[in-house]
């Protein structure tokens, strides 16, 4: 028989890294990791402006089935992200606004969910970020074992216990544990670059012209033609 297993772990990304992480964004983090870590944009924030990074909490569940999820609540710590799977493709609302309460209450601050979520106007008004493959009524039951804190798939992205999250309106990121700091600081120095870019295209700039793009069009055959 398959082993089931609750990890305890004290794997988590740092304070310091995370708001850095958060600051950046999803898309940000992304590049900053050589365009790594995307999750699928099949999985869909249910709710504008929600901006976070945290520790992965990992959870395994068999479909239509939140029993691990609950299981999960107790090993979550301020700051965490709830990251669940389902053993094969599931769309049922495995996620409603009592669960959330019960994460939040444990520090949670956001889901990332590869199946469904209801009880979205409550999520809503409590301000408690998901982001869900589904929208769906359909309940689940509390019967079937799962694991908790082991490595999952998530959106076609591998993610272990305590991997940086980073999730907002563009969507999700994972960022490996180990690569946190260096991803952080590349992000950092990205966002500099831009910031430069973004005042002189504000002032007027072509990126034609700051990119250096008009050999390219030249060499890629494109000409240009003066209407009579």
């Amino acid at each position: 028989m398959a082993r089931h297993v609750v990890v305890r772990t004290g794997r988590r990304v740092s304070e310091e890294v995370l708001r850095g992480l958060a600051e950046a964004g999803a898309s940000t983090a992304h590049e900053a990791d050589g365009r790594r870590g995307a999750v699928s944009p099949d999985l869909r924030p249910i709710q504008a402006g929600a901006r976070i990074a945290g520790s992965a909490v990992t959870v395994s569940c068999h479909p239509g089935d939140n029993l691990m999820i609950h299981a999960a609540v107790e090993q979550v710590r301020p700051g965490d992200v709830v990251v669940v799977t389902t053993t094969s493709p599931s769309t049922d609302g495995m996620l409603g606004d009592l669960l959330a309460t019960s994460l939040r209450a444990r520090g949670a601050i956001g889901v990332v969910l590869d199946a469904g979520v209801r009880d979205v106007a409550e999520l809503r008004e409590m301000g408690f970020p998901v982001w869900a493959r589904a929208v769906s009524t359909q309940g689940t039951v509390k019967a079937s074992p799962g694991s908790v804190n082991v490595p999952v798939v998530v959106g076609g992205q591998i993610v272990r216990p305590g991997d940086a999250i980073v999730a907002d309106d563009d969507g999700v990121v994972v960022i490996p544990h180990e690569r946190a700091a260096t991803v952080l600081a590349a992000a950092r120095a990205r966002t500099a670059n831009e910031d430069a870019k973004r005042a002189r295209l504000a002032a007027g700039e072509l990126g034609l012209d700051m990119y250096n793009l008009r050999p390219l069009l030249a060499e890629l055959g494109v000409v240009y033609v003066d209407e009579p």
